[in-house]
């Protein structure tokens, strides 16, 4: 009986697991199809008459080097933006004690729950005073702080055995030293894991550039996805998936080489 209930709940997460899969099979079956395989036998994961001719097409249409170079530029920024802040606002909060300090934690967290659409035109508002449109600053600029990330380094820092960092003080070793030396190293599997889920979400944002980037040379991949299915691609239905497959390429190395950070991260922190 027991085996039985072990085998059905294996089944179960097999078709969980293969129903997780298959969009991405499906995408990068497409991307090798025909306009008319496409349509044809839009479901069949095993391409008729394979063809590169997608991705050919798609080079020359499009600058691919020119939109991966923004958008990785876009999310690196944000990712160390994301994390100096992060970090740095983790160990004032763990090392120093200060009036209102409980507070303005307090609201920090807060933030995490103020949805984007109320900081979206005041945002925009403030980008276009510093005549940051159409720049891939001015889509990082307003990111380069997250609540998320001080929760999680703040819980990690507070693991650190406070006789550590009081003997180095009293060894006079400089706060500066203290955190670069002792703290960073300490946390470098946390740094790693959530820097590599922030540069993933960057990577795919698509909401907060649509309104920033307007010229086509600043452009990111999501932006140039979009534009090509709506406008320029129109029912080509094969370049998109093939755009689709370059696009998530680098995302998905990044998950595959830190997975088991960020699986530890989210399982010791509670990031959902």
């Amino acid at each position: 009986m027991l085996k039985k209930k072990l085998n059905l709940w294996h089944l179960l997460l097999l078709v969980i697991i293969l129903g997780s899969i298959f969009p991405i099979l499906f995408m990068v079956s497409n991307s090798f199809k025909t306009l008319r395989d496409s349509y044809g036998t839009m479901l069949n994961l095993i391409p008729l008459r394979p063809t590169f001719e997608n991705y050919l097409l798609l080079n020359k249409q499009v600058n691919l080097l020119g939109l991966t170079w923004n958008t990785f530029l876009m999310a690196t920024m944000v990712t160390v933006g994301k994390l100096l802040t992060g970090l740095l606002t983790a160990y004032a909060f763990r090392s120093y004690q200060f009036k209102g300090k409980m507070l303005i934690y307090l609201i920090f967290v807060s933030t995490i729950f103020v949805p984007f659409t109320i900081v979206m035109i005041p945002n925009y508002l403030v980008i276009s005073k510093l005549n940051l449109l159409n720049n891939i600053v001015g889509v990082a600029l307003p990111q380069l702080c997250d609540a998320t990330g001080i929760m999680i380094f703040l819980k990690t820092m507070e693991k650190i055995p406070n006789s550590l960092i009081d003997a180095a003080k009293i060894d006079n070793i400089p706060n500066r030293k203290i955190f670069f030396n002792i703290v960073v190293p300490i946390l470098k599997p946390s740094i790693v894991s959530v820097g590599a889920i922030f540069f993933i979400n960057s990577w795919n944002e698509y909401v907060w550039p649509t309104l920033i980037l307007k010229d086509k040379s600043s452009f990111t991949l999501p932006l140039a996805l979009q534009n090509y299915i709506s406008s320029e691609g129109g029912t080509n239905f094969p370049l998109a998936m093939a755009l689709s497959t370059i696009m998530v390429i680098l995302p998905l190395i990044i998950y595959l080489i830190f997975q088991k950070y960020i699986l530890n991260s989210i399982s010791n922190s509670g990031l959902k």
